[in-house]
């Protein structure tokens, strides 16, 4: 019977061993697990900063163009203003260089000729 004591007591210690051997190798990949998870995360956290700050540079280089883009309008409008003006300005020349120059010498020329 002392064998048989000892065989047990034997497996037991290996038994041991082995859940202590086990329970080691889950404790070093849970760490080694978890090791990457804070890796993945810290990345995680780093892109998205790097987003945020693309994005706020983007959405005032943006802003900066909106606003260009309205005073160029605002430009724009001024010209076409200025442009009817004048083309309005340059209708009243021509109908006046019209009336006064080109229309009244003929009839001038007309008065002239009843006469004689």
């Amino acid at each position: 019977m002392a064998n048989y004591y000892q065989s047990e007591s034997t497996i037991s210690r290996g038994e041991d061993r082995a859940a202590s051997k086990g329970a080691d190798q889950l404790d070093s990949a849970g760490q080694a697990i978890l090791k990457l998870l804070h890796k993945a995360a810290g990345a995680a956290e780093a892109n998205s900063r790097q987003a945020l700050e693309t994005a706020q540079r983007l959405s005032s280089q943006l802003r900066a163009a909106e606003d260009r883009i309205a005073e160029l309008e605002a430009e724009v409008q001024q010209y076409r203003e200025s442009a009817e003006r004048a083309e309005n300005w340059l209708h009243k020349i021509s109908a006046e260089i019209e009336d006064r120059l080109i229309s009244q010498p003929e009839e001038n020329r007309r008065e002239m000729s009843q006469r004689r």
